[in-house]
């Protein structure tokens, strides 16, 4: 349209053009400007216009009124242009030194919102000026020159304005004090002049500028408002104002709360932050800290006051469900109600696509002609509101702007609800942290609380209140849509709409019915695939010993087997997944047929145009949304009530025992100053009804020495120290803590919680340093495990390391002391766990120290000089309060102090010499006790003292987070290896490309069938969709034709239209469209079902038959993630992504094919449409990927963080480390609500602008097709149909490139397997034929070693060189030397476990490297050093192979010293043995593998460090086993301890991969300088 604007300056009132050639009919003149040459003048130029008229006087004549209106503005851009690009180029620099600067006037959202309804009149304006200047003559450029230049001031204005307010300059806010008062004064004339000349609400215009002289004196009071509160000007002292807090905090990225609202609506500030993702990865630090309001800590406060609010209104019940809703509401309500006012606003905004769709292709129907106004006032013609609506181009306008607002407010509704879902998700984090930190000790210890209780409760119900926070507002807004959309259905087709509205809602239970279906399928798939991952890390963990017996197979079909059922259930999932896709496609294709052949043949003479068709397709369109959304929303509510239901429990559970003795200070002094603890008269429980478990406690610690308590096992020792630290019930008595001391650290913040009385009372306990008997250790290194949050101290931390003796173990691990520990310490030993829990209590610089059985997981030598170095001399010399408690009688002598304890109760306490007085019968006892421990002393030997089973461990396992992390990296791995310059330019190029490779692989693995018919079945479906929608576009507008015939014809007698053929099409269309959309949706997930099995298979092949060499260097968590979370991903995930992108993919594609065949103009614009679209998802994708990633990276420290304070709470309350411990929780849960934050951010930054392109689209669709129809081109129907499909555009386009995006960082999953599958297999053939090897060798055990070199892998150094040996049958071989010598190489070389490189192993006269490495492997026998038991029954455990029968199992067993065990448990044979075998001792479990290998039956028998774990009694049965059972096989036995190979036939000494020497053990000994001698020498 010709809204051209020029400068008021040079058309004078008194300008004339002549009109040359003025067109015939002023009716076209709006639609048709271009067919004509037209002249323009600013008062128009008719002959005696009444625009040059004075008479009445100058105010009078409409056109210089409208002159007038020009002036403000013209002194408005004079005024600020300058400033804004001359004063604000210098100044920048120094201005916008940071976002600190944003800061808000008064009024500020008000402003912006006034300039936007401003900004919206001034465009109807403009339209309505146009729209009347083409009834006249001529062109009047006042109707819309004027409302131009006021639409250019009000952006020059908020332009103006935000660059005043960041760079907080007040003062030039003057100008636009000026500009409000000039328009408003301006404006009123001209409407005053409107009354006085009779211009009524019944004309546009006159209701426009009463609008604007509104908005006009609102802007102007916002500006005094300004100035009546900041006092820039009229007043002597201006008012300093700060920037917020927060700000001010360079921290602060999210800047969300503080940007003004254009920047707030549209995301813009995100622009920066998605633009430098581009240039380099996105880490925690680039998204900076959360913004004060935001934090946990914030929300919290604002929780626990409305909690604290309900428990005063509803005393009896304080924490009950509903006061826990209540309280929820009361603090996170308000964002709630905004959230839902937008969302209803938008959804009632919704409503004016089909409303102006109806319009748009009802007018161009009539040729849009404009009915010509009569009326003319001031010389100018004026239309109604009515005669504007019918004006096509308008509406289309209209539709643009109402799109946009739709949009805008969607996403802002959107926004509200998940920032409050996930400020309320941290605010109940915290809430149930703290009260962890006060729950009872017997809540955890009796069960009634356990961890993973407490853990889903974090992980699952915080989210499921997330979510249904964020859906929420459909609960309200979908009813009124749900209402709204029938009505407007009604009002278009009368009863026939209601039979499709009946359609959609009676199908809605069966979506609901199906919804419920697929969380239990989901449910069941979970139990399946958590089994089988038990399955798959127990094979993965005991991989080396499947493979030493040739057992694959046997595991592998185990895994297979659980695979199985998990895959039913998939099956099931995926059943009911594509009836839910299949429903969501087919519902509105039912509704719409059933609805418009209903209307068509039953109201017979029923308005059936294409205004009225395409209007009802897209209400059905709007109307479907709400009621799919319907199942989820009904979903996720019951889920929030069971949360709230089970939140409510854990808040009500019993706290810790909430009374302490109100002992006076001065008299406990008195009494007990030379005690540290003073117990009398105490009873104490774990359970408050149970009965006391300590009883009649009256002990007295002294300070500064040490005591130890004694007693034998379950006595309650341990519940001494607890009840001591306040851990346990007391139901009478006192105790005392002597508390004068000052205590050089207590180590205590305090809480954000109010400090009751209670709290100082417990206060008088200082910290105590406390190592408890099952040790604690946190998910970080072990350096950070010992400091334990206290000040580093290099002396006392080598100090303590020495005593510890922890130094050997730090030097084997991968990272010294900085490696991290894994969860639970899952990579270190029993005894590395325990020491590395007592160091920390001895770093400490506590006054009390509880050592809590300290020596129970270490040998006789480490608990020594722990002992000795650690308690005696850093503790006890520094004067510190210990208590130890100990099973180890040979430390007494070191008490000061000794409490012996007997069933629950206290036999005696004194020195040891008080005790040899008075109780000497107990004396005795423990004296030979002492003597049996002192002899082991004696006999344990001292070659290496810590056993090399702890440090070998560690060699293998690494910690499965390193793995976690590893994942994140392997992908930017792959591209580094490929390319030596790993510059960062190639990286980032990675980043931005789709991995197509990944896709291709997973879509071939669909196989040949399924492949082309899933492309297929898509295609066709979009299709017959289109096909469908064509056909109505037809059938309409034969309708309106058929019609316009009669009319013309005028015969009464005319036959009426036939619409039989057309709903027969229509109907053979929508079944057709019907059914494939139940192919299509089988289609997709047959395929992913498929590709899941497929993918698992090969995996767990390859995986099996890997090399060991993989093993060792792959972590094992890296491998278990393929299993879990990628498997979860291929098998549940993946699929419906697929669908949904291929749907909204193929629906835009069809829609704008659709559009460009009704105008093919639109193609022009959808060019440079389509290049921003290329941009906005390629910045977007890379940036959400990494947000998705540190969003799920920063919840599993969070979570850590909750499972690691259940299991240590009494550790973490003994050191008064509640404070500390909150304040790493606050930080955990920040750091992953700001990574969700800003991933939603991302997420409203990419709809946002999609639909602003769909808007776009819309409007240019709108406008083509309108054009194209007023010339006669076009029916009706196909405008229609245009734009309807443009509607959908901007529906689908977002959804596409959101599951392009999750599509990708779905595919990685699929990209990670693909990498493991690449990894070579050992090589299982062998050169001989199973007949070329007799069936039962090897029969006599002979084995040649012929010039034998080994190695790990092709590129490392060999580890055995040339050694050569003959061991004849049956004799007993010895191997020994260092660690490292090659030793277990040796071992390993005999079942090809290393890369024999050079020479050979004969036995039994046949060469091994020829045999297939199954037989070879099921023809020996070896005891690994670390015992390996199975979870399942001792049979599988023994014989997998199922090859025994029970009495040769129990001869086994009976050899191995075990059959007494055995016979003592509930199912003998068949007694369930734990995970890892936990329910036996190490020693038995070594038994168990004694039992194993003797059960096998071969005449080659292998030890490996066999006895390095087991104490002296075990090892000398097993021993004796070796001589007599085994007196015919051949045993090679490699020693940990010399003197296990005294009695060999042979002994091999070994050094760095060479035989050093080689002979008879008595010849070896006889020579003074043999290795052997002196090997034997230090083993005394």
């Amino acid at each position: 349209m010709p809204g051209r604007e020029a400068n008021p300056a040079t058309f004078s009132a008194a300008t004339v053009y002549v009109c040359v050639d003025a067109p015939p009919s002023p009716a076209r003149c709006a639609q048709r400007p271009s067919s004509s040459t037209m002249s323009l003048a600013f008062c128009g130029n008719e002959n005696n216009s009444a625009a040059y008229n004075v008479e009445k006087g100058v105010l009078n004549n409409g056109c210089f009124v409208d002159a007038l209106n020009v002036v403000p503005h013209v002194f408005l851009l004079f005024i600020t242009f300058p400033i804004l690009f001359i004063g604000w180029g210098s100044q920048s620099s120094k201005v916008h030194i940071h976002h600190s600067t944003w800061l808000h006037f008064p009024g500020h959202n008000l402003r912006w919102i006034l300039t936007f309804i401003l900004l919206f009149v001034l465009v109807c304006e403009i339209a309505e000026g146009i729209v009347s200047d083409g009834v006249s003559e001529s062109r009047h450029l006042h109707l819309y020159m004027p409302a131009g230049m006021a639409f250019l001031a009000a952006i020059t204005s908020v332009v103006y304005y935000h660059n005043i307010e960041t760079s907080n300059f007040p003062k030039l806010l003057i100008a636009l004090l000026f500009y409000w008062t000039l328009a408003f004064i301006t404006k009123t004339i001209k409407f005053v002049k409107f009354c006085d000349n009779g211009v009524g609400f019944s004309q546009l215009r006159f209701c426009l500028t009463g609008l604007l002289v509104i908005l006009y004196g609102m802007l102007l009071s916002v500006e005094i408002n300004v100035i009546r509160v900041r006092r820039y000007v009229f007043f002597k002292t201006p008012k300093e104002v700060k920037p917020p807090e927060d700000l001010q905090d360079l921290g602060v990225r999210f800047l969300q709360p503080f940007v003004n609202l254009l920047s707030k609506g549209t995301y813009w500030w995100m622009n920066t932050f998605i633009k430098t993702a581009h240039k380099k990865p996105i880490d925690l630090k680039a998204i900076g800290k959360l913004p004060i309001a935001m934090r946990a800590l914030t929300n919290y406060i604002r929780l626990n006051e409305a909690f604290e609010a309900q428990k005063n209104k509803r005393s009896p019940y304080p924490q009950g469900s509903k006061s826990i809703w209540c309280a929820l509401c009361w603090a996170f309500g308000r964002p709630l109600v905004l959230s839902s006012t937008f969302r209803i606003l938008a959804d009632l905004l919704g409503f004016a696509g089909p409303l102006c769709i109806s319009g748009i292709v009802h007018h161009v129907g009539k040729g849009n002609n404009t009915i010509r106004p009569q009326i003319k006032i001031l010389g100018v013609f004026f239309i109604s509101s009515q005669e504007f609506l019918a004006n096509a181009y308008v509406l289309a306008v209209l539709l643009f702007f109402a799109l946009l607002l739709q949009r805008t407010i969607l996403q802002a509704s959107y926004y509200v609800a998940i920032e409050t879902g996930i400020n309320l998700r941290g605010a109940i984090q915290t809430k149930i942290y703290n009260k962890i930190m006060q729950l009872s000790t017997s809540n955890m210890s009796m069960g009634e609380m356990s961890a993973g209780q407490i853990c889903n409760l974090v992980a699952i119900d915080t989210n499921q209140l997330m979510w249904f926070f964020f859906l929420c507002p459909n609960l309200w807004a979908m009813p009124v849509q749900i209402i709204v959309g029938v009505l407007l259905l009604y009002y278009l087709l009368g009863i026939s709409a209601l039979i499709g509205a009946v359609v959609i809602i009676v199908l809605a239970p069966v979506q609901y019915f199906v919804a419920t279906k697929l969380s239990q399928a989901q449910r069941s798939t979970l139990e399946y695939s958590n089994e089988r991952l038990k399955k798959t890390n127990e094979m993965l963990r005991g991989i080396k010993l499947l493979k030493l017996y040739a057992w694959e197979h046997i595991f592998h079909s185990s895994v297979e087997e659980t695979r199985q059922k998990e895959m039913t259930s998939l099956k099931a999932f995926a059943l009911y997944t594509s009836i839910s896709i299949f429903m969501n496609a087919a519902i509105p294709i039912a509704a719409v047929l059933t609805t418009f052949v209903v209307h068509a043949h039953l109201t017979g003479n029923a308005d059936f145009s294409p205004s009225v068709a395409f209007a009802s397709l897209s209400l059905f369109h709007i109307l479907v949304t709400p009621l799919f959304l319907l199942s989820s929303v009904v979903r996720s509510t019951v889920k929030a009530l069971v949360s709230v239901q089970k939140l409510s429990e854990f808040l009500s559970s019993e706290e810790i025992g909430e009374e302490h003795d109100k002992c006076s200070e001065p008299r406990c002094a008195d009494n007990h100053s030379k005690y540290q603890v003073v117990i009398t008269n105490g009873f104490f429980t774990w359970t408050p009804e149970g009965s006391a478990t300590l009883s009649n406690i009256d002990i007295r610690i002294p300070q500064g020495q040490l005591t130890m308590i004694v007693g034998q096992v379950g006595c309650g020792k341990s519940s001494l120290l607890l009840a001591t630290l306040g851990e346990m019930q007391k139901t009478s008595g006192n105790v005392f803590w002597n508390s004068s001391i000052p205590d050089s650290e207590t180590g205590e913040d305090v809480s954000p919680e109010k400090e009751t009385a209670v709290d100082t009372e417990v206060r008088k306990r200082g910290s105590v340093a406390y190592a408890s008997q099952k040790p604690w250790l946190l998910n970080a290194t072990v350096e950070e495990n010992i400091i334990f949050e206290s000040p580093f101290n290099k002396q006392r931390y080598k100090a303590v390391i020495d005593a510890c003796s922890l130094q050997p173990d730090i030097d084997i691990l991968p990272h010294g002391d900085q490696t991290q520990i894994g969860e639970r310490g899952i990579n270190l030993s029993g005894g590395q766990r325990q020491r590395i829990s007592v160091a920390r209590a001895l770093y400490q610089q506590t006054n009390v120290v509880f050592l809590d059985d300290p020596f129970s997981a270490l040998d006789i030598h480490l608990s020594d000089h722990l002992m000795q170095e650690g308690i005696l001399k850093m503790l006890r010399e520094d004067k510190r309060t210990i208590i130890l408690v100990t099973h180890k009688l040979q430390y007494l002598p070191h008490a000061d102090w000794i409490i012996t304890m007997k069933d629950g109760t206290i036999q005696r306490e004194g020195t040891l010499k008080d005790i040899q007085k008075s109780e000497s019968e107990l004396f005795e006892h423990w004296k030979t006790l002492m003597n049996r421990q002192d002899q082991e002393l004696e006999k344990e030997t001292i070659i290496e003292r810590k056993p090399v089973l702890e440090r070998k461990n560690l060699r293998r396992t690494r910690y499965s987070r390193e793995a976690l992390l590893k994942d994140d990296e392997e992908d930017e791995e792959e591209i580094t290896e490929s390319d030596d310059d790993d510059n960062l330019s190639s990286v980032l190029h990675q980043r931005a490309k789709m991995p197509w490779r990944a896709c291709g692989k997973y879509l071939s693995s669909a196989g040949i069938l399924l492949l082309p018919l899933l492309v297929l079945s898509q295609l066709l479906k979009h299709t017959v969709m289109v096909a469908i929608d064509y056909w109505l576009a037809q059938w309409t507008s034969d309708v309106i034709s058929a019609k316009s015939d009669v009319e013309q014809k005028n015969c009464s007698a005319c036959q009426e239209f036939n619409h039989s053929r057309y709903s027969r099409v229509f109907s053979i269309l929508c079944c057709l469209g019907i059914i494939l959309c139940l192919v299509t949706s089988i289609a997709v997930e047959w395929t992913g079902l498929k590709v899941a099995k497929k993918l698992h298979y090969c995996l767990l092949n390859k995986i099996i038959l890997a090399p060991m060499r993989f093993f060792e260097t792959t972590p094992l968590g890296s491998i278990l993630n393929r299993f879990s979370a990628d498997c979860n991903t291929i098998d549940q995930h993946i699929p419906a992504t697929l669908e949904c992108l291929s749907r909204s993919t193929l629906l835009c594609v069809s829609a704008l094919a659709v559009i460009s065949f009704v105008t093919p103009m639109f193609l022009i614009a959808l060019l440079p449409l389509a290049i921003i679209c290329y941009f906005i998802q390629k910045y977007f994708r890379v940036a959400s990927r990494d947000l998705q990633q540190l969003d799920d990276s920063t919840q599993l420290p969070l979570l850590c963080h909750f499972s690691e304070t259940v299991e240590g709470l009494t550790t973490i309350r003994a050191f008064r480390y509640e404070g500390r411990f909150r304040q790493k929780l606050l930080e955990y849960t920040d750091s992953n609500n700001i990574a969700s934050l800003f991933l939603t951010a991302a997420n409203r930054w990419l709809e946002v602008r999609m639909e602003y392109i769909g808007a776009c689209v819309v409007l240019i669709a709108a406008v083509t097709s309108i054009t194209k129809s007023l010339y006669n081109q076009l029916s009706s129907g196909l405008v229609g149909l245009g734009l309807t499909y443009a509607l959908m555009v901007s529906n689908y386009l977002n959804w596409m490139v959101r599951n392009l995006a999750d599509m990708e960082i779905q595919l990685g999953a699929v990209k990670r397997i693909n990498g493991l599958l690449k990894t070579e297999a050992e090589n299982y053939e062998g050169l001989l034929s199973p007949s070329q090897i007799p069936q039962n060798w090897p029969a006599r055990g002979e084995i040649q070693i012929q010039n034998l070199s080994v190695r790990y892998d092709s590129n490392l150094k060999p580890v055995l060189k040339h050694v050569s040996a003959h061991i004849s049958p049956g004799q007993k071989i010895g191997i020994c030397g260092r660690t490292g010598s090659g030793k277990s190489s040796f071992s390993l070389a005999f079942f090809r476990m290393v890369d024999t490189f050079e020479g050979r192993i004969i036995i039994d006269g046949i060469d091994i490297a020829k045999l297939p490495l199954q037989t070879l492997r099921s023809r020996l026998s070896i005891i690994l050093q670390d015992p390996i038991l199975f979870s399942g029954t001792i049979r599988f455990n023994l014989d997998p192979e199922k090859k025994c029968t029970d009495s040769m199992l129990w001869e086994a067993l009976e050899i191995a010293q075990l059959k007494h065990v055995v016979k003592a448990l509930p199912g003998g044979l068949d007694a369930i043995v734990t995970e890892g075998g936990e329910n036996f001792s190490q020693g038995q479990r070594q038994l168990f593998c004694l039992a194993r290998a003797f059960v096998r039956k071969t005449s080659i028998f292998i030890m490996d460090e066999a006895t390095a774990s087991i104490d002296m009694a075990t090892e000398n049965i097993l021993q004796k086993v070796v001589m007599t059972a085994f007196a015919d096989r051949t045993v090679v036995t490699i020693a940990h301890r010399v003197h296990t190979i005294l009695n060999a036939d042979l002994v091999i000494v070994m050094k760095r991969g060479v035989i050093l020497e080689y002979d008879k053990p008595e010849v070896l000994l006889e020579q003074e300088d043999s290795v052997f001698a002196s090997f034997v020498q230090a083993d005394k």
